[in-house]
């Protein structure tokens, strides 16, 4: 689960306890004003700062299981269980992933919490990738990096902290700038060779450090989409896990009890720039394994390796969250 799962570490993360939800502060902007003698010292006559609060909500129980006949144990030539829980903990990491990522997502398309008159926060930005209707622009080199410093400069001027930007490609793209990366100075110059190869020469651009990801919203998939006006075709043989549709994870679905969007918001979507603000993570039970024994164990001659994970996740602040999306001039509606 550690290792498949990035999007817990680069958003803000807070454990629950005795409750179902959980909630995080905004704070807007304040002036500074001169004071006049002999009058009293009461706070700001515009009455700032303003505050918002945002909750977030743990969803159901999610679970994944498999059922270990002991005879097959008994005659396999391999250590059966860790297999399972190796597999169990990528299907939970992967879910965990998907969600905080469509949570970042919906935070880009947002208006500030705080509306207060004359104190209005910035919100949430969408870059076009491109300027074509190919959705093909979205793995154009040239493209991404015009993306990514956009993207940098409409954070600073939003006053988003430069610490913990980073950026979230799916496979192809992140590879088109490693191809790149001798005619555009984004190569470390330390890592050379193998180490280039393996997707790993890349350090950052426009210092938002940049990380690959098949769990990111990819025009109405997850992590990559073939055919139409892509240019990527199909490599065959890619089984029901690759580029699958992404399902409908609304508010009002099975489940779920924060508002994940549904499929159709993501048709456009090819990439995600975020500070580590843009969105939060809240777990009320963390990555956990339980293996039945005892009678249970005699009575089905078998044991039920079960993990498990309670969690939620929302945007926080918005303007620290920004969406690339490609194939359309129109940028996609808030949802």
């Amino acid at each position: 689960f550690q290792y498949n799962a990035i999007a817990r570490d680069l958003v803000m993360k807070r454990t629950l306890k005795n409750g179902k939800s959980l909630q995080f502060i905004y704070t807007g902007r304040t002036t500074a004003e001169y004071h006049t003698p002999g009058n009293a010292i009461l706070g700001n006559t515009d009455g700032a700062p303003p505050v918002a609060e945002k909750t977030i909500t743990v969803d159901d129980l999610l679970i994944s299981s498999a059922f270990v006949y002991d005879l097959d144990e008994t005659l396999s030539h391999y250590d059966l269980r860790s297999e399972i829980s190796r597999k169990i903990g990528y299907a939970l990491a992967e879910k965990y992933d998907r969600l905080i990522f469509r949570a970042v997502t919906r935070g880009a398309r947002q208006a500030s919490p705080i509306t207060k008159s004359n104190f209005v926060e910035p919100g949430g930005t969408q870059i076009r990738v491109g300027s074509t209707a190919n959705t093909s622009d979205a793995y154009n080199s040239t493209n991404l990096v015009n993306a990514f410093y956009d993207a940098a400069a409409a954070m600073d001027e939003k006053g988003v902290s430069t610490e913990g930007r980073v950026g979230v490609l799916n496979s192809r793209q992140y590879y088109e700038l490693i191809q790149a990366v001798g005619s555009s100075g984004l190569i470390n110059r330390d890592e050379q060779g193998d180490t280039l190869q393996k997707g790993n020469g890349i350090i950052e651009i426009a210092g938002i450090k940049i990380f690959k990801s098949q769990n990111i919203p990819f025009l109405g998939k997850y992590g990559t989409a073939y055919g139409g006006t892509t240019g990527v075709t199909d490599p065959g043989n890619t089984g029901s896990f690759v580029s699958p549709t992404m399902e409908d994870a609304e508010d009002s679905d099975t489940g779920i009890n924060n508002d994940y969007g549904a499929q159709t918001n993501f048709v456009n979507s090819c990439g995600l720039i975020f500070q580590r603000e843009a969105a939060g993570c809240v777990e009320a039970i963390g990555p956990q394994v339980q293996v039945t024994s005892g009678d249970v164990s005699v009575v089905y001659q078998g044991d039920v390796i079960l993990g498990r994970l309670a969690m939620g996740a929302d945007y926080l602040n918005p303007a620290c969250a920004v969406e690339l999306y490609a194939g359309t001039g129109t940028a996609p509606a808030a949802f």
